[in-house]
């Protein structure tokens, strides 16, 4: 049975959670690999609609066990408010699993994220605030608390008070901010001990005993490959590795245990934050896929920004990710267009370049060039199989395919559950 990688294949926000949903009911563990609850995924269950920041989707999927990996940082109180808001629609989360070797934002994390992005200003990342960035520094500093600690006073209290010896420098001293009280820090950190001992684990244990007697494991990226920190737009990125590498060092699997990539391609492209979009579009066609769309995100609730679909990083995605399937999402809302344009290539300085340029410089400096494909104006939400759709939106999805590198397998043509055309099964 195999064990699958499910990923953003574009800025994030491609609808991860509609993917993750629709195969959540033939898999037995779904597990979150990296980022925290500065990713969001939107999963429309009948007429209900569940907004998840941290928590896998597969939370939703009775039977299936949800899984935060080790390479995820969790922040406490917003674990909680998620599981009392699921708990209080009548969610069963008690299946729920948490390494102990995740790193926990503390408080300090989120100070020194909002006090150092507001002081850089014009040349600010774009950060969600919620203290994922300093975490992961801690992490690699080896200053980082992780939620075993919260099991040892003694250890806990040796760790924070290292941890802001140099925070405090920096928050006094540069930034006029008052000093963090150790003691403060390690009380309210202790308070989440009880409530979450019931899901701490041994997640890579679990998963790789699960994996060796043929369940179906699924690792859910959030963000998404252009937010990558080594392989995305840097230095607009999030801060780890939502690609499919990062599944393996995120919830301790090794790579020979993969047996599929599935990249998440919105049919048309968003981004939330700074940095460079070569197909942004400022005129009432954005404004248009953003009404439509409802691109919003779920967890910043900033606008998302609005382009044509960039095939060009579609192929960047596939092979940085070996990309065996697409899920294809939202195709319904390019619905109404007599012309839709799709960027193949961009000129940089008089040269057409067909592949993600290297430099950082060239990218800020590419132009879309466009092919035209024709729109269709027919209603598609209610299309079952792919011979269900107009001729016009079967040529867009094809085209799409063929320029991005790997089979689509599936087409979301709605938000709802069932509102998705399966072309090929993924398991």
């Amino acid at each position: 049975m195999p064990a699958l990688v499910l990923l953003g294949a574009q800025w994030g926000d491609e609808g991860k959670g509609k993917a993750t949903d629709l195969l959540g009911g033939s898999v037995d563990y779904v597990v979150r690999y990296q980022g925290g609850n500065n990713a969001g995924h939107t999963v429309v269950v009948g007429d209900q609609k569940y907004a998840l920041h941290l928590l896998p989707s597969g939370i939703l999927s009775p039977g299936c066990t949800p899984v935060i990996g080790n390479g995820v940082v969790v922040d406490p109180s917003v674990l909680f408010s998620e599981l009392n808001g699921l708990n209080d629609r009548g969610v069963d989360t008690s299946k729920l699993l948490i390494s102990g070797n995740a790193h926990i934002i503390t408080p300090y994390n989120v100070t020194v994220d909002k006090v150092t992005e507001r002081f850089l200003g014009k040349r600010k990342i774009g950060t969600t605030g919620r203290g994922i960035g300093p975490t992961y520094a801690d992490k690699i500093n080896r200053v980082g608390i992780r939620i075993q600690d919260l099991y040892d006073e003694s250890i806990l209290t040796q760790k924070v008070e290292a941890a802001l010896d140099g925070k405090n420098q920096l928050l006094t001293k540069v930034f006029n901010r008052r000093a963090i009280e150790v003691g403060q820090v390690v009380e309210e950190l202790l308070s989440y001990a009880d409530r979450l001992k019931p899901y701490v684990a041994d997640t890579v244990l679990v998963l790789n005993q699960a994996l060796e007697q043929d369940k179906v494991v699924l690792f859910e990226g959030g963000q998404g490959t252009l937010l990558d920190i080594d392989h995305g737009t840097y230095p607009f990125v999030t801060s780890s590795n939502p690609t499919a590498g990062g599944a393996c060092t995120g919830a301790g699997v090794g790579p020979t245990k993969i047996s599929r990539v599935i990249g998440i391609l919105k049919a048309y492209t968003t981004r939330v934050g700074s940095g460079p979009f070569p197909t942004e579009l400022f005129d009432e066609d954005g404004d248009a896929l953003r009404r439509i769309g409802g691109e919003r995100g779920v967890t910043t609730g900033r606008d998302r920004r609005c382009g044509w679909f960039d095939a060009v990083i579609a192929r960047y995605a596939t092979r940085v990710n070996g990309l065996t399937d697409f899920f294809l999402t939202k195709l319904d809302v390019l619905t109404g267009w007599e012309q839709i344009p799709v960027c193949v290539a961009y000129e940089i300085d008089g040269r057409r370049v067909e592949e993600l340029p290297y430099s950082q410089t060239d990218f800020h400096h590419a132009k879309p060039v466009y092919e035209y494909l024709p729109g269709w104006s027919e209603d598609i939400t209610k299309a079952k199989s792919f011979s269900d759709l107009p001729k016009n939106a079967q040529d867009y999805v094809k085209a799409l395919e063929e320029m991005s590198g790997a089979p689509i397998s599936a087409i979301g043509v709605g938000p709802g559950r069932d509102e998705t055309i399966e072309i090929n099964s993924f398991l």
